[in-house]
């Protein structure tokens, strides 16, 4: 069906023309834009790509000819199959060795050898075009299949500053010395590139544009990646490096993970199927004497110039099969298709879609609400008397073969954006891997550490960095990359705490994600015929056109005689709830129809497997499109980082150029490892500098301590500082929550909530046992404080709401980082040498706000001092180690749920002297309310509401209530800290009755264990 393509050139595969091709460079001019806006036929760079096979070259190299095959199924228009560059600032015209018109930029004639003289005896050249290679054409079409416009930078290398001026002399050279070294790499795609291999070729003058260019296409991933043994053996961790958890080991998690791995980075691949490839499945078909391999997923490799899965074919010596051009349809009757007829009714859909095309033209942002298949069935019903039922069952296999290409139904598909990848389809033939697809995956699974049967749930990620959760276990990294199929983020699998911005979840409706279903069957012998790889059937009713509508013979290349039968569209959802029986029938059924009549006897199958790609929670499809109402915008949105570098995202649904292939896949793990270490990079040179000792460390510690003691708003267990000069509601503050006592296991039989943030205290409990007060911090804003401050339910509902809502995780003082020293020392500058205003704030009540009446006590509780009123303060050092005897004391506090008559209640002196701890300040604690031995209270957070005493000060009003677990830390980061800057905090002292009530919500858990 698809149109004879030329063969490659034997001796250069990325050249299919053995004519002489024509070059020369004309500098840009003084007043041109250093990279023109290309015109509407042109390939815009938006997206990274180290190795497409780029069809488009330079418009005046006319005798030069890249084939193009369009991506399996889908058809393409001339104008889309013929784009091409414009630009007249450089034009290539006749070859450096044959053309006595070239000329260098002092405009004398070219001369190869008195320019290698100049080249080496000059030391400044610079307004020079170098000569690297005479042959410079070649090279830039070979760049060129690597993703690179043939006259200018992308934008990311302007991005990236690969060149000190954009434009000129030195942009024309660096675009040269990037052409040699991708054309050098690519000869040899099994060796590791070194800089040191061009010293020799590039002038002197140039060092500084060879470390840019060579740097830049290591790090993005257009040489020097993938299988080879050279590449394999540069693979080695660095401890000092971060840590990268990715999530899925697709070909998208796999190519990242072994790139950060050849970086230095801790990776660790955390995967839910019990195998690696994700939506790349070979499966070993086998029954009697017959096996098979079945590629049940991706199978098609499409297009070899520059496809970076045919690079690892290569490295691996893997040898490629060409799937050929002959694929004969079959009416409902089983009879053959008239070629005639069928290159006619080809031709009329083509001209259809381009009537599609120019019809979203005229409409304009109008055609972004309208689906494909709306404008093509108008056009349908326009022309329907014209076409006959033959005509109609071809057009109708056709509309089956696009909703193949697009994995959607045409009802669903935007016209003014579903074909809007076509420009970068890579060039060259589609293949067939011999054995399947799975020995790639194979290939790249060596040596990475993959983690199988973990299926995450839950991803947190904030400044500091990032927590996967899977099951139960919970695994810490610097960052994190996602690379779950767009069907799982559709779907909610993953809990993202902070919530994804909307932006990007906006975008994960829009997109579409479409379904593919296969059967395979393993047969006993060939029938089909070995002078094919394809062929089609036509259905009679228009709703089943995608119903086995394709058949792929996978004979030459799976070890045996294997049949895959396509579904699509419609069908491939009707096919997820048909019994495997019932399918494998109607497969048979349409076999038989076509090949008996010939005298081919169709035998049973061996074995058959049949795929439910939209049923399986790991994936829930099998690839995306651009649904109605969005665009390809969108798949830059999904490929966004979100955390300030902290958690990222890969797969075929993150890139707008290759959507829907597994280069595509393969591609954004490259891209994305190169962003996650460019973020790494930025973060160590901030440590680097941040890692100077300050002499006034213990000062800032103090400082907090100090500018605690009167903090802006307090509310529970919270408290809060912030400058109070600055009225921006988005300002910085600081939090600081109060854990004291300790606590208990949980109940036995009861696990935590997977999303809780009950799980910190279960590693803590052994630390908390000998700590009464432990003081964690964020940062945070004003206005995020104030929200935080009006939640209801206690410290409960606001520490769930800092965690879930905010996505913030507590640290010591030291991890605030320099940002938070900045502002403890401009809070203490602003209050300066003030005294101390009285503390008006109690649970909620702010400066400029009158607090709410507190509710009506639930139980009570007294604290009440030791008889003798004066006690000498003992040192910090002292009290802490009397703290630690006291919390040894465990006193038995219970409670009775029932009430008791006051009568019956021990008295609070009786409490006093039986069932009191005495801390370091000599304060006894007891309770008077009647407690008994019915069940025990564990608080996470003491709840009261009195008068502490603080260390040889006056007493300040201080307020403190229940709350649950903040989000999960390491211990580190908890007691990593020096806790002296904080100092202790005691427990409260006597009012004027030597005894203070304080409340205890219902449901806390209280006890001084």
């Amino acid at each position: 069906m698809d149109p004879p393509h030329q063969a490659p050139n034997q001796n250069n595969p990325y050249i299919t023309s053995n004519n002489p091709l024509h070059f020369t460079i004309h500098l840009p001019h003084s007043n041109a834009h250093p990279n023109p806006n290309l015109n509407s036929n042109s390939i815009p760079i938006h997206d990274h790509n180290p190795n497409s096979g780029c069809s488009s070259i330079t418009q005046q190299v006319i005798s030069l000819s890249i084939p193009r095959k369009r991506r399996q199924g889908r058809p393409r228009s001339t104008t889309a199959s013929n784009q091409a560059y414009t630009n007249n600032n450089i034009q290539f015209i006749g070859t450096l060795s044959e053309n006595p018109n070239f000329s260098t930029a002092n405009g004398g004639p070219y001369n190869p050898t008195a320019a290698t003289e100049q080249r080496q005896s000059a030391t400044d050249v610079s307004d020079e075009i170098i000569v690297i290679n005479k042959d410079a054409t070649s090279e830039a079409l070979i760049a060129l299949t690597a993703g690179f416009p043939a006259d200018s930078l992308t934008d990311e290398e302007i991005d990236a500053g690969v060149v000190s001026n954009v434009g000129g002399i030195e942009q024309v050279n660096y675009i040269l010395i990037r052409n040699h070294i991708i054309t050098k790499w690519r000869e040899n795609v099994s060796t590791w590139l070194t800089k040191e291999m061009f010293i020799d070729i590039i002038p002197k003058h140039c060092a500084t544009l060879l470390d840019s260019a060579y740097n830049y296409l290591v790090l993005r991933g257009f040489i020097n990646f993938g299988v080879a043994p050279a590449i394999k053996e540069r693979i080695d961790s660095d401890p000092s490096k971060p840590r990268v958890i990715v999530i899925g080991a697709g070909l998208a998690g796999l190519s990242a993970a072994r790139q950060l791995m050849s970086f230095g980075f801790n990776v660790t691949v955390l995967e839910g199927r019990k195998r690696a490839g994700g939506r790349v499945y070979t499966r070993k078909v086998e029954g009697g004497n017959r096996e098979a391999s079945a590629d049940l997923g991706g199978s098609v490799l499409t297009g070899t110039l520059g496809n970076p899965l045919g690079i690892l074919a290569r490295q691996l010596s893997y040898t490629l099969h060409k799937v050929r051009d002959k694929c004969p349809l079959y009416r409902p009757d089983g009879k053959p298709v008239d070629p005639d007829l069928d290159n006619k009714v080809e031709t009329d859909f083509n001209r259809l879609l381009d009537q599609a095309s120019k019809l979203r033209q005229s409409m304009g942002d109008v055609s972004q609400d309208v689906s494909l298949g709306a404008a093509l069935e108008t056009f349908l019903q326009i022309n329907g008397n014209e076409v006959n039922a033959e005509e109609m069952s071809l057009f109708n296999w056709h509309l089956a073969n696009l909703e193949y290409a697009n994995a959607g139904l045409l009802s669903k598909l935007s016209l003014a954006f579903w074909d809007q990848d076509d420009p970068y389809d890579m060039g060259g033939d589609h293949c067939f891997l011999p054995g399947g697809n799975g020995r790639l995956v194979q290939a790249l699974i060596e040596n990475v550490p993959i983690l199988y049967e973990k299926i995450v749930h839950t991803i947190r990620y904030g400044s500091d960095g990032v927590q996967v959760v899977a099951g139960t276990q919970v695994f810490d990294g610097d960052m994190a990359l996602c690379t779950v199929p767009l069907g799982v983020l559709k779907n909610g699998s993953i809990k993202f705490i902070p919530e994804l911005p909307q932006r990007k979840l906006d975008g994960i409706k829009r997109l579409g994600f479409g379904l593919l279903n296969k059967v395979a069957m393993l047969f006993s012998h060939v029938f089909w015929g070995t002078d094919l790889d394809t062929f089609g059937h036509l259905a009679e009713d228009p709703s089943h056109r995608g119903e086995f509508f394709l058949f792929y013979s996978y004979a030459p290349v799976a070890g045996g005689p294997l049949l895959l039968a396509l579904v699509a569209g419609e069908a491939a959802h009707r096919f997820e709830s048909t019994p495997p029986t019932d399918s494998v029938a109607r497969v048979l059924q349409i076999l038989k129809g076509i090949f008996e009549p010939q005298g081919i006897e169709v035998p049973e199958p061996i074995q058959t497997v049949c795929t439910r790609w939209g049923s399986d929670p790991f994936s829930f499809g099998s690839y995306s499109n651009v649904a109605v109402g969005a665009s390809g915008d969108d798949y830059d949105i999904l490929a966004e980082s979100v955390g300030d570098g902290r958690l990222f995202f890969a797969g075929e649904a993150t890139t707008r150029r290759y959507p829907a292939t597994m280069h595509g896949a393969f591609l954004t793990g490259l891209r994305e490892a190169a962003n996650i270490s460019q973020y790494a990079k930025v973060r160590a040179l901030s440590m680097k500098v941040d890692k100077t000792p300050w002499k006034n460390a213990h000062s800032c510690a103090s400082l907090l301590t100090d500018l605690f003691r009167q903090p802006d708003l307090e509310f529970g267990s919270f408290s809060v500082i912030f400058a109070r000069k600055v009225t921006d509601a988005k300002s910085t503050a600081i939090l600081r929550v109060t854990f004291s006592g300790s606590r208990k296991k949980s109940h036995d039989g009861l696990k935590p909530d997977q999303h809780s943030n009950k799980l910190l205290f279960q590693q803590l409990q052994s630390h908390f046992n000998q700590q009464q007060e432990l003081h964690v911090y964020t940062l945070l804003s004003k206005e995020q404080a104030m929200e935080l401050r009006e939640v209801r339910g206690g410290d409960d509902a606001r520490l769930n709401h800092l965690c879930e809502k905010f996505g913030v995780k507590l640290v010591g003082r030291k991890g605030l980082g320099p940002s938070a020293d900045a502002l403890i020392a401009s809070i203490k500058a602003e209050r300066g040498k003030r005294k101390p205003r009285p503390n008006l704030l109690k649970s909620g009540l702010s400066t400029s706000r009158v607090a709410l009446p507190n509710r009506r006590v639930v139980r009570k509780a007294k604290i009440v001092r030791r008889g003798n009123g004066v006690t000498a303060t003992p040192t910090r050092d002292a009290a802490r180690m009397e703290a630690v005897r006291t919390l040894q004391n465990k006193p038995e506090v219970t409670n009775n749920n029932s009430a008791r008559a006051a009568s019956n209640a021990p008295s609070c002196s009786q409490v006093s002297s039986s069932k009191s701890t005495q801390n370091a300040n000599g304060v006894n604690y007891g309770f008077c309310n009647g407690m008994s031995s019915t069940s025990t209270f564990t608080p996470s957070l003491n709840s009261c509401t009195g008068n502490f005493d603080t260390m040889g000060s006056e007493p300040s009003n201080k307020t403190c209530s229940t709350g649950s677990n903040p989000p999960s830390l390491t211990l580190e980061e908890i007691f990593g800290d020096d806790r002296s800057g904080g100092g202790p905090t005691h427990p409260p002292s006597n009012c004027d009755d030597r005894t203070q009530t304080f409340n205890l919500p219902p449901s806390v858990n209280f006890d001084f264990q």
